[in-house]
């Protein structure tokens, strides 16, 4: 019987699938359009759109025969009898393809041999190459699927094809769209201006007082960027950790009434555009602020400043990324079996040293996890310190006035955004060490119907003092945020108005629908890329949380960090590598919404695997075992046992993935076109005409579309089942939270 691999499939179905795309696609040109499926013959004749074999027999390209060959000598290994046999054959042949395509892919473009004494001499190509098109692109995958079954069948990972095959599809992900964009970036810091390789340069640049000054420490002057970086880092991951735990303990355990309430509240930061927190905070604070005012009026302080500083950045990163420390810890919190804190208080522990022993361990890797996505989160965050930093710089500004500024200088940029990377990689070994090889697993195969217990009383006082007032400072600020796009012209006229709304979503009913708003075009391009986008991003990083938590294979360190690399960096970084990474062939995506889309999927990945990595901690690995043991496949357990129990994760990741999407600037600021404007650029090129009016109008609108997509994914996905008496439970803290509590 064959055996099979992925998606359910058997190994004669990629090597089919390559060559279907190498005969049925076009080879080259991925571009956003698909002209070429209204003129299917031109696959067959036109030289922009043949297939692969009509461009290695026709068109001069002969270096595309090996790929050819490729998948028909692996279809015809299949056919041996000695599973050793076939997995050399499959391994030879699908690494012969895909050294013969990148090879070629790297070292021949546009105009023939990349070098060009190469070119001018005797072994001069006729014609050159652009980047891979569809047929190459689903050839590549087709080749990588391949060499991981090969491995499996020769033993490696357990001889599991599935997750050989996802190991080595994943890697190659990572590899092609984080890390060599990233390193490729990052190693600028080690050349000179002129190109050359400069050691003395490079630590010029890595030990520059602006960087690592401690004058703050003696005296009033500011400190170096880095230090400014890590203590604010360090400072909003703890805060948001803390704030996010509350709120999850809130909303599972103590507000059954308010939950939805508490959850809308406490997602809203995330599902809004990052200018309208700052705007919101500048209304409030800001030098011509409600805050100052009335401070000059009661008791005759002058108006200042003071709000442009660390302090300031470090609110506005509280309120944007608590939400991101809530949605995970959310789904920690669901996880925790009731019967362990039930035992702990049969056992006669008070409620509070039930928490300290029992739950509050159990949350240890969602509270990891959730403080290493903060630090990072605020390491990269480019567009609070932008707006609210004033004289306070940190690492993320300083690359992008290093990039874009009056004096580019693309070396200090790149040695910046190696100490951010460095930084890091230093929290990511602490969180590794900290979590240590502990168990965390509070659910198995068991059945569990217990009621989760009330919170004890000084947590839920302390999660009521604390929790609930910033719910009502996060709605305050988006109140005074929001009505800017109701009134004429915020400070002056304050007239209720919806022309706004009209300039930016106007609609024209006579002789039909007629979409006349000018952000009509941008909205509709941002939705579709990342609607496309979401879901990729969370079933890849449900993925790769999978390998993380389930397998254990050679590189395995290395693999979760290249994985978040992606935060680490900022998204101008992130955004600047794209463009020089993917502007020449063989992966030639400059310019399209592809590349946006791309960008949206690795952006935001880290977030999607964090989420499951601390999901994958909680669930016993006895229910892998026990679906392998009654003949389910690998896919087959994770569709039908793992994923149901993912349900808080994979929301987590869709909704984080998608509105971030649909709000990010920094990453794709370099990245869009004239055909590809996203919502994003949109508002910000009308703040830069001074129409606050019209950005903030589409600030809202974006708002409620992502509060609808939001409770639309939750919607769909639904919510985990445990087996757990809902009813009762939601009694039972009724109870306690009317009548006084017994810590």
């Amino acid at each position: 019987m064959k055996q099979k691999t992925w998606f359910g499939g058997v190994p004669e179905c990629w090597a089919l699938l390559a060559i279907a795309a190498s005969a049925l696609l076009p080879w080259y040109g991925v571009q956003d359009d698909f002209n070429w499926l209204h003129d299917a013959g031109a696959i067959f004749s036109d030289e922009a759109s043949a297939n692969a074999l009509l461009q290695a027999a026709a068109f001069q390209r002969p270096w595309l025969f090996l790929p050819l060959i490729a998948p028909i000598v692996a279809l015809g290994g299949l056919f041996l009898r000695a599973r050793r046999a076939q997995a050399f054959v499959l391994l030879g042949s699908a690494g012969a393809g895909l050294a013969g395509m990148l090879g070629a892919g790297y070292a021949i473009g546009v105009q023939g041999w990349v070098w060009p004494s190469l070119q001018a001499g005797a072994l001069a190509l006729p014609v050159g190459q652009f980047g891979f098109g569809w047929g190459g692109a689903i050839m590549l995958v087709c080749l990588l699927v391949l060499l991981g079954i090969g491995l499996a069948r020769l033993g490696y990972f357990q001889g599991n094809e599935f997750v050989a095959g996802a190991v080595v599809l994943c890697a190659a992900a990572l590899s092609l769209f984080i890390a060599v964009p990233v390193l490729k970036s990052l190693s600028g810091a080690l050349f000179d201006d002129t190109g050359r390789l400069s050691a003395a340069e490079a630590w010029a640049r890595l030990s520059s007082s602006r960087v690592w000054s401690l004058r703050c420490v003696t005296s009033e002057q500011s400190c170096g960027v880095a230090w400014n970086t890590l203590a604010l880092a360090l400072a909003t991951a703890t805060g948001t950790t803390v704030l996010g735990t509350l709120l999850a303990l809130l909303t599972e355990r103590a507000l059954v009434r308010a939950k939805p309430l508490v959850r809308v509240m406490s997602i809203l930061p995330i599902v809004t555009p990052p200018f309208v927190v700052g705007l919101g905070l500048i209304l409030l604070f800001g030098r011509a602020g409600l805050v100052n005012e009335a401070l000059e009026q009661l008791f005759g302080l002058e108006p200042s400043r003071w709000f442009y500083s660390a302090k300031g950045v470090w609110l506005a990163q509280m309120i944007a990324f608590t939400p991101i420390s809530y949605l995970m810890m959310r789904g920690v919190t669901q996880a925790i079996a009731p019967t362990l804190e039930e035992a702990a208080q049969t056992l006669r522990a008070r409620p509070m040293v039930a928490f300290l022993t029992v739950t509050l361990p159990l949350l240890g890797p969602g509270l990891a996890n959730a403080f290493l996505v903060g630090f990072i989160e605020s390491m990269s965050d480019f567009g609070n310190p932008i707006v609210v930093g004033g004289q306070f710089a940190v690492l993320s500004t300083e690359i992008f006035f290093a990039i874009v500024g009056a004096q580019i200088d693309p070396g200090r940029a790149a040695s910046l955004a190696l100490i951010l990377s460095a930084f890091a990689l230093a929290v990511f070994v602490l969180q590794r060490k900290a979590l240590g090889k502990g168990s965390y697993t509070s659910m198995s195969g068991k059945g569990d119907n217990g009621i989760p217990p009330a919170l004890p009383a000084p947590v839920r006082r302390v999660a009521m003092g604390v929790a609930v007032p910033w719910l009502g400072f996060t709605a305050v600020i988006y109140l005074f945020a929001f009505a800017g796009g109701f009134v004429k012209l915020w400070g002056r006229d304050f007239s209720l108005t919806f022309q706004h709304f009209h300039t930016a979503f106007g609609i024209d009913w006579s002789g039909g629908i007629a979409l006349t708003g000018a952000a009509w075009q941008s909205l509709v391009t941002t939705v579709r890329l990342a609607g496309a986008a979401a879901p990729v991003t969370a079933l890849f990083g449900l993925l790769v949380a999978y390998l993380l938590a389930r397998v254990r294979f050679r590189g395995q360190n290395a693999f979760e960090f290249g994985a978040l690399l992606a935060f680490a960096v900022p998204g101008t970084v992130l955004g600047v590598a794209y463009v020089t990474a993917f502007n020449v062939p063989p992966f030639e995506l400059t310019g399209t919404g592809l590349i946006i889309m791309v960008c949206f999927v690795f952006r935001n990945l880290p977030v999607s695997i964090r989420a499951g990595t601390a999901a994958f901690k909680q669930i016993d690995k006895s229910l892998d075992e026990a679906s392998s043991m009654l003949g389910a496949s690998t896919p087959t357990t994770l569709r039908r046992v793992i994923l149901p129990l993912l349900r808080p994760a994979l929301v987590t990741s869709l909704v984080y993935s998608f509105v971030r999407a649909m709000t990010t600037v920094s990453s794709v600021i370099f990245l869009v076109s004239a055909e590809n404007e996203l919502a994003t650029t949109f508002i910000i090129g009308r703040v830069g005409n001074g129409e606050y009016g019209v950005a903030l109008a589409y600030c809202t609108v974006l708002t409620l579309m992502m509060l609808a997509a939001t409770g639309l994914i939750q919607w769909l996905v639904g919510e985990r089942s445990l087996g757990r008496r809902k009813h009762q439970q939601e009694q039972e803290q009724r109870k306690v939270q009317a009548a006084p509590a017994i810590s």
